[in-house]
């Protein structure tokens, strides 16, 4: 008979995406259900998986603080009875203060307790929880700030990426005009959709290109007719669950560095100039933008110069592809044996091992 897991996730995609693909990697194991806030909802989808609503609030408004803790004591006396209802025996948790009240909870319970740390230096949550964890998974040995004494129990996975993007990964790239890709991550980036549209303009009067963007539903109507003035042929998207065929459609990208997105990026073997939100926490995106620098796969490039930089890199990737085309190589290198069943197999024999 399975077994019952939860995963305990929220906040925005770079919480909930991983979260979904855990679903994926346990499911043939386990009975598996997701407990997500109420903002994590729109990056799920609600006929795939199972799920469940726990909306903790945040902590850090000094004001609503006493309101709020007990709030999450509520929370977590309701967690409780939900993984003894639910007869939960594992839960995962892909970090945030969401996690908080189910944490707690598996803790009273005594339950195995398995953390996922996609960035490049671990979260607050994460740091937190480390005393009571069994494992934590993480894409990297060398995380920034990792306690040594907790080192024992960390996992080293390739990162998690959606199924169907190692599928499409063995297919042929359409080959039309190049194809530039610009990412502002789940929650989208305005300062990309204002600056970045000009130095698109001018790069497109020396070469013909093709743009896909993401942005805020608010900014899509105005951002193809600006490009269709200009007559640049473009698609332009918000959040989207088909994202993975843009990223095998496109050449090159420009995006934040949230740990999802450079993981499909890699994956796919698309070089990427890296823009980290400089108000990301701890400063997590710079971290994980600074591996792939380290690697030799990707620019990186600090929001404060961001436009002129990258118009020199798009110049010299358009005029002279050889630093272009060694990033893909090394890409490659990276992945080197990064399969959906490796990282299949890794998962379960960790949580299996006890």
């Amino acid at each position: 008979m399975k077994k019952n897991f939860l995963i305990t996730t929220g906040g925005s995609g770079g919480h909930v995406i991983p979260a979904t693909i855990l679903y994926d990697h346990l499911i043939k194991e386990a009975n598996v259900i997701i407990s997500t806030d109420k903002r994590g909802l729109k990056y799920l989808d609600k006929d795939i998986y199972k799920f469940n609503v726990i909306d903790t609030p945040k902590l850090n408004n000094i004001f609503f603080l006493p309101y709020n803790l007990i709030f999450v004591l509520f929370l977590t006396v309701k967690s409780y009875f939900l993984l003894k209802n639910k007869n939960i025996k594992k839960i995962f948790s892909t970090g945030g203060y969401m996690s908080l009240p189910l944490i707690l909870a598996g803790r009273l319970l005594k339950l195995k307790i398995y953390l996922i740390e996609p960035n490049q230096i671990i979260g607050r949550a994460n740091r937190y929880f480390l005393n009571s964890c069994e494992k934590i998974f993480c894409y990297n040995k060398k995380i920034n700030n990792f306690p040594e004494n907790h080192k024992m129990k960390m996992i080293n996975i390739n990162p998690l990426v959606k199924k169907n993007i190692y599928e499409l990964k063995s297919l042929n790239k359409p080959n039309n005009k190049f194809t530039l890709l610009i990412v502002g991550g789940s929650q989208g980036a305005n300062i990309f959709d204002d600056k970045l549209k000009n130095l698109i303009v001018n790069i497109s009067k020396k070469k013909s290109i093709k743009v896909i963007q993401q942005t805020n539903k608010k900014n899509i109507s105005y951002l193809n007719d600006y490009y269709l003035k200009n007559n640049i042929e473009n698609k332009i998207f918000s959040f989207n669950k088909n994202f993975a065929n843009y990223v095998h459609q496109s050449d090159l990208c420009i995006t934040r560095a949230g740990a999802s997105t450079l993981a499909e990026l890699s994956l796919m073997n698309v070089p990427f100039i890296a823009v980290p939100l400089p108000t990301s926490k701890d400063n997590h995106q710079f971290e994980n933008a600074n591996f792939y620098k380290n690697n030799d796969c990707c620019w990186l490039v600090e929001q404060h110069n961001f436009e002129e930089k990258i118009e020199e890199i798009l110049n010299e990737v358009l005029d002279n592809k050889s630093d272009y085309l060694k990033k893909k190589e090394n890409l490659k290198k990276l992945n080197y044996q990064n399969t959906w069943i490796n990282v299949n197999q890794k998962i379960l024999k960790a949580i299996n091992e006890n």
